[in-house]
């Protein structure tokens, strides 16, 4: 078996400890009897170890207690749907700073009145807007924003303060890469597959005080916060199998150090990233100004369409995979989420000096 050096911006690298986990799971799980994806939902053992990995989630990710820890379907795309469902009820606020916040907006757009406050599109996505207190009136049913841009490679590093109003965030793309303070937003969701675990699986953390704000009664009761809520995420049956892979990547998060540790690391691999960059302007040009680059993407095109395509082909040839820019805006995204390891972008540093040294 060759595992290529993995830089996917999503569905992202795993650790190869959790893969090898994961693969005795399939057959059978500590003495269950049973492989992962045989188990009920609804067994001793799922819920058991559900609430263990909600307990242990809570302190690594230091969650505050009046935070409901939920685990739903549909990626962050059904989110961008059910917030404003649930909760639009005067106005909502929203930041422009991506695609899937425009896709946010697009869906909050459908349910009722949705006001763009910001946005950096007219400048291709290249930065974060600066935090301006006119944004908010003050009676907005919540402030919405991404934290982190994977097509573009921007990042929020200060988060405004929104007052009175709910502030909602998707850290689909960041969620526990570093330690943040969680409570000074209301609802914080991610979609599993950038840093904590596969596809299909979708983390909600929710404060009580503002999941007892939805309005929700014409709702089917998959689109109710509460019911995720007073079912403990068990109203139907999950996916099972993606829980669990957020269970081995909690478990490893703790082993790695906890979040303190994971973001010094993940600074570390990007500023030897950036650096890359920095030191050959002419040949490498960042897309993301220098006060939004972001941690998890780092984005950058070459002198031409045509180098940036031997770039990907010459990297793949050389064990490097996941490094091609999406393709609405081109060029070179390399994904440095948790699992990527301090060798692999070891290697790819130099990989990317030599190549810019024989094509310079």
């Amino acid at each position: 078996m060759t595992r290529l050096f993995n830089f996917n911006p999503g569905p992202a690298a795993l650790p190869q400890s959790v893969l090898e986990k994961a693969q005795n799971a399939i057959l059978e799980v500590d003495g269950w009897g049973a492989g992962i994806m045989e188990v009920s939902h609804r067994s001793p053992q799922f819920e058991n170890m559900l609430a263990e990995m909600q307990v242990k989630m809570r302190r690594i990710m230091n969650i505050p207690d009046d935070y409901h820890i939920l685990f739903c379907q549909g990626g962050a795309r059904m989110q961008f749907a059910m917030i404003p469902m649930n909760f639009l009820h005067t106005s909502a606020a929203y930041v422009d700073t991506g695609t899937w916040s425009d896709k946010g907006i697009e869906a909050s757009e459908l349910i009722g009145e949705t006001r763009v406050v910001a946005s950096s599109k007219e400048q291709n996505y290249n930065h974060i807007p600066a935090a301006d207190p006119s944004w908010l009136q003050g009676d907005e049913s919540y402030f919405h924003i991404t934290s982190n841009n994977t097509i573009y490679g921007t990042q929020w590093h200060n988060f405004p303060d929104t007052g009175d109003v709910p502030f909602v965030i998707d850290m689909s793309s960041d969620i526990a890469s570093d330690v943040v303070d969680f409570s000074q937003f209301d609802m914080i969701y991610a979609g599993a597959q950038k840093n904590i675990g596969a596809a299909g699986v979708t983390l909600v953390l929710i404060k009580d005080e503002f999941a007892q704000k939805a309005k929700a009664d014409h709702l089917p009761p998959m689109l109710r916060y509460s019911t995720f809520i007073e079912s403990n995420s068990l109203y139907n049956t999950p996916p099972v199998w993606n829980i669990f892979i957020v269970k081995l990547m909690i478990d490893w998060l703790e082993e790695a150090g906890g979040l303190e540790a994971i973001g010094k690391r993940n600074r570390e691999k990007a500023a030897a990233l950036y650096s890359v960059i920095d030191e050959s302007p002419t040949f490498f040009k960042g897309h993301a100004t220098e006060d939004s680059r972001s941690i998890m993407n780092i984005t950058f095109n070459l002198p031409s369409v045509e180098l940036e395509k031997k770039l990907v082909a010459d990297a793949t040839a050389a064990g490097f995979m996941g490094i091609k820019g999406h393709r609405s805006v081109g060029g070179i995204r390399v994904s440095n989420y948790n699992a990527v390891t301090v060798e692999a972008v070891a290697q790819l540093t130099a990989f990317l000096k030599d190549f810019a040294k024989r094509n310079g």
